[in-house]
């Protein structure tokens, strides 16, 4: 089962509380929702109930990721969009819905980071592709997890992921995508016991 269809420029909600709801999303370069089979694996990883949960969707793009967490019933959904248009876009189909856990943030990502002072269980990275903001935003959101919060990040290639733990990965096409949690100290003595002994 397919977590969203993609059906020019609107995207399907189909599990949770706003399944089948048909959200539509504008043109604009670069903005592209996440391929329904990556999109079904990670909310396979995830877990299929996101029930308080605070999830920080930082590029929103169309929201796929985001409206499919709050139709999960996440206990909030902050969609990060600096574009205009797009974050319009997200407020008129969270007003459609009448999803209250949703918050949209018209803002640069980088910025928002830089001022925000709150803490998500799962982090949503879906850059623009040929960008370097995954590179970017990556040092930053140590600080903005919770204890056992997780980041969801997808690439062309595979990002450098120093200070954390890849919990899974997985490729579809050109679109690599995993999960990961900040490095524990136990996992890193882990992983240099494999190498010495691998």
């Amino acid at each position: 089962m397919t977590i969203m269809s993609q059906q020019r420029n609107k995207v399907r909600i189909i599990a949770g509380d706003y399944r089948r709801r048909l959200l539509p999303f504008p043109d604009s370069e670069g903005l592209r929702p996440t391929p329904d089979r990556v999109r079904e694996t990670l909310f396979n990883w995830l877990g299929q109930d996101m029930a308080g949960r605070r999830c920080l969707d930082l590029f929103a793009g169309s929201g796929a990721l985001g409206f499919e967490a709050a139709s999960r019933r996440a206990r909030q959904v902050v969609m990060v969009e600096k574009s205009r248009k797009v974050a319009d876009s997200l407020r008129q189909n969270k007003a459609l819905l009448g999803a209250a856990s949703i918050d949209v943030v018209g803002m640069d990502a980088l910025m928002y980071l830089k001022t925000v002072h709150q803490a998500f269980d799962v982090i949503f990275l879906d850059p623009p592709y040929g960008s370097d903001l995954l590179i970017q935003v990556l040092p930053l959101l140590g600080g903005l997890l919770s204890e056992d919060g997780v980041i969801y990040f997808e690439a062309r290639q595979w990002p450098g992921l120093e200070g954390f733990e890849l919990l899974r990965r997985d490729k579809a096409g050109a679109v690599h995508y995993g999960l990961a949690r900040r490095a524990r100290a136990s996992a890193e003595t882990r992983s240099l016991s494999n190498d010495i002994t691998g």
